[in-house]
């Protein structure tokens, strides 16, 4: 790529910084310039909801780079700079106030939007989303208050903030329509396990239903749910999952459908247009789909991988998706895609809290979560790859090696198929 070409970030979170960043590392010299809406530079979403949230870390603790790292690395990023359109014929960038960036690569890394509750009462006051770093300062300020807190959404957000808060102090109801938290994801056995951690810490569930109400007078003062009971509350903090931010990928005509379309090298439908991050459904190629992920990691690695591919010298992104959560005393990761109908095995004691799950599609390992068991993120994730089957009863046996399966189930990949032979 000519030094003179110019390749524009709009998008200036973790998957944009960390693109910037590596067009840099790969050697590009042209002109790089990442665009943000907020004021804040970038910075990465985790400490949000926990340590950040509940005033254990300093802010600084959450930018992606320091504050002289863009300069330091001619990297031109405008804060607090909205981007009103793409004219991909005319391959340019125009910004509020018809300011006009030409580019020759572009990436869209606009992330996504809290999903709104759409009830009596949620615009009052004390009605509070979390996405942005505002957010966790508006927020933090009330768990300083102290209080009663009614969370909406039993998801990551919702769990990670009511853990938060009941830490710091406050009464926590949470509302949820599911069965337990966390079921979408990690269906009912292992979203018990959460709900147990949460009662044992005093929060109090509202599950099976939803929210009809939020009242008050100027401001939220109590939750009315669907079954009919009612919850003072001081803050209301909704958590019902987000949506991508397409609306300039369809503007400029950009393929969409829960997300950005993206082929396994993240390029739209665009060819000099790319997409990473939250905003980005890509074609995965050890799943045969598209997937769009919204954690920490994929943003972090996906980013630097379309950079490389805006430079022609990337490859299909197939990291086994991944992320990670905090809560009160438990940490986990969780590596795969499981879906409601898995099989859920388990090696450990799921009551002691510190187990590795398994969930199994007709007999493969499609995802496994490992609670305070730490240092087996690359035996689990190579375990997801293989696509080998396995015999529950060695998965679940603490005796055997996961190192071990893990090479076996590659080894038995790469051969004839099916489980290995021991």
């Amino acid at each position: 790529m000519a030094a003179s070409a110019t390749f524009v970030i709009v998008g200036a979170g973790l998957a944009g910084a960390k693109a910037a960043e590596t067009l840099r590392t790969e050697g590009f010299d042209g002109r790089v310039v990442l665009v943000g809406e907020e004021p804040e530079r970038p910075y990465e979403r985790p400490p949000l909801s926990k340590d950040y949230l509940r005033g254990e870390v300093p802010r600084e603790k959450a930018y992606v780079h320091d504050e002289d790292f863009y300069s330091a690395h001619d990297i031109e990023l405008l804060t607090a700079t909205a981007v009103s359109r793409i004219d991909p014929a005319a391959a340019e960038v125009v910004l509020t106030g018809d300011r006009r960036l030409r580019f020759d690569r572009l990436l869209l890394s606009t992330g996504a939007a809290p999903r709104r509750l759409s009830v009596p009462g949620a615009d009052l006051d004390g009605v509070l989303y979390l996405r942005q770093l505002r957010d966790a300062d508006a927020l933090r300020d009330r768990l300083e208050a102290g209080g009663r807190a009614v969370v909406v959404g039993a998801g990551w957000i919702g769990a990670e903030v009511a853990a938060s808060a009941r830490q710091k102090g406050l009464d926590v109801t949470v509302v949820e329509p599911a069965s337990v938290p966390l079921e979408r994801v990690l269906g009912p056995q292992v979203g018990a396990i959460f709900r147990d951690l949460h009662l044992d810490h005093g929060v109090t569930f509202a599950l099976g239903t939803g929210v009809d109400a939020i009242e008050g007078n100027g401001s939220a003062e109590a939750v009315r749910t669907s079954d009919g009971r009612v919850f003072d509350c001081d803050v209301v903090i909704v958590g019902v999952g987000v949506i991508p931010n397409t609306a300039l990928a369809e503007q400029a005509g950009l393929a969409v459908d829960n997300g950005v379309l993206v082929d396994a090298q993240l390029r739209t439908s665009a060819p000099a247009i790319f997409a990473a991050g939250d905003v980005a459904n890509a074609y995965h190629p050890l799943y045969g789909r598209h997937v769009r992920v919204e954690h920490w990691a994929n943003a972090l690695n996906q980013g630097p991988a379309a950079a490389r591919s805006m430079l022609d010298a990337g490859e299909p992104y197939a990291r086994v998706p991944y992320f990670f959560s905090d809560q009160y005393d438990l940490g986990m990761e969780y590596s795969g895609l499981a879906q409601g109908s898995d099989e859920v095995v388990f090696r450990g004691d799921p009551a002691s809290r510190e187990f590795i799950a398994f969930w199994l599609h007709d007999g493969l390992v499609a995802a496994a979560m490992n609670a305070n068991v730490w240092d087996v993120t690359e035996a689990l994730q190579a375990l997801v790859r293989a696509g080998a089957r396995l015999d529950p009863a060695r998965l679940t046996d603490p005796d055997v090696a996961l190192t071990d399966l893990a090479r076996l189930a590659e080894v038995g990949t790469s051969g004839a198929g099916g489980e290995p032979s021991t």
